[in-house]
């Protein structure tokens, strides 16, 4: 394979930066957050609205608490789950285009938005340094709640950019005794960086750990050079009350099945049937300058318009200012507090499910880091 980049897709007064970018990331070693890129390769969106695609089928989310047996329940979960994976690593990205690098968000920067039937999120960017996203989603009618955080680490390795997901999510069931589902996130890497077409692929592991005892191992796997699917996943699940494991398999993009012990495999979930529903944003101009789509207003504006010159310049402009604001906190002594969340002893949030995980994971998975970032009208006292 060619190792001299692809420039006929990038724009001619960007392919000086773009080999420059390349050549800088082929030696650069740390966290790839800190590394500037092309404004061609940016998105016109910050990484914090990303936390609403968990929400991507708001109807999966809100149907968790409906069936009436605890294994039903976590499949629901399950089914879910996948679909927010779909969400925020595929169907987000426009039909024929290329993945590309969302803003980084400031902090304190937030995103509000809303669905049909009464389902919210709230995402604020509680940390810059690691950076780290909170969010907050609720459907009361429904009785069900979501609060999470996440974050990247990144680096670069032979022609691929490999992240790793730092955080987690938490569910609970209001209506359920409180059941409650604690998620981990998997890795994932970006391909076709050197060609100016970037793609995302997950791989590696990540689990899912019910307060009534149903535990899911999801391995992540993709395309070889003979065999195999691209965006193919294999959830096993398991607790002493079945029979034997239950599978369910599939492409967390498009269709999956589930086998029960001893049973013919049936349809699981077939994302190619949903459509998304669009999330209802307040106008830019009702917004509050720390919301994503009025800070970052002007830096869109430039890469919709194709502008990539002046993208940088507006970009730049809000990163010096928050680097200004930041030296400021450090010489008066201020200590910065997010305005919608509370970090808290993990404990409070998921309990004792972090220990199952782990001894269910055989202790692949290394425990959480021990705090969760909260929504502050459901920190638990």
């Amino acid at each position: 394979m060619s190792t001299e980049p692809a420039l006929d897709s990038v724009p001619a007064d960007q392919q000086g930066s773009f080999s420059s970018f390349l050549k800088t990331l082929a030696s650069f070693t740390g966290d790839l957050s800190n590394l500037t890129c092309p404004s061609f390769l940016l998105a016109p969106i910050s990484l914090l609205e990303y936390s609403a695609f968990w929400v991507d089928q708001p109807s999966l989310f809100n149907e968790i608490t409906e069936p009436e047996s605890a294994e039903e329940r976590f499949y629901a979960a399950v089914r879910w789950y996948i679909s927010a994976l779909n969400g925020s690593f595929a169907s987000r990205v426009p039909k024929g285009e290329w993945e590309k690098k969302p803003f980084n968000p400031v902090l304190g920067e937030q995103f509000f938005c809303s669905w049909k039937g009464d389902t919210s999120i709230v995402c604020e960017q509680v940390s810059h340094h690691p950076p780290i996203s909170g969010f907050f989603c609720e459907n009361k009618k429904s009785g069900v709640y979501l609060n999470g955080h996440d974050g990247q680490k990144t680096r670069f390795s032979g022609t691929q950019m490999l992240v790793d997901q730092v955080g987690h999510c938490v569910i609970h069931l209001k209506n359920r005794n409180d059941e409650t589902y604690l998620f981990t996130l998997p890795s994932l890497s970006v391909n076709g960086i050197w060609y100016a077409a970037p793609y995302v692929e997950l791989y590696g592991s990540s689990y899912v750990q019910s307060s009534t005892g149903y535990f899911a191992q999801i391995d992540y796997s993709t395309k070889g050079w003979i065999s195999g699917e691209l965006h193919h996943f294999k959830a096993t699940v398991s607790h002493e009350a079945l029979k034997g494991p239950t599978v369910i398999e599939g492409q967390w993009t498009a269709k999956s099945t589930i086998t029960k012990h001893k049973q013919s495999a049936a349809p699981f979930l077939d994302l190619t049937s949903l459509s998304r529903e669009a999330p209802i944003v307040k106008p830019v101009d009702e917004q509050s300058s720390f919301e994503s789509r009025k800070l970052w207003s002007k830096v869109s504006e430039a890469l919709l318009a194709g502008d990539y010159a002046a993208a940088s310049t507006e970009k730049s402009l809000i990163e010096n200012q928050k680097r200004a604001e930041r030296k400021d906190r450090e010489v008066s002594g201020e200590e910065w507090h997010p305005e919608y969340f509370v970090k808290v002893d993990g404990d409070k949030v998921y309990g004792e499910l972090n220990e199952q995980l782990a001894a269910n994971s055989k202790h692949k998975y290394q425990e959480q880091d021990g705090f969760s970032w909260v929504y502050k009208d459901y920190v638990k006292q």
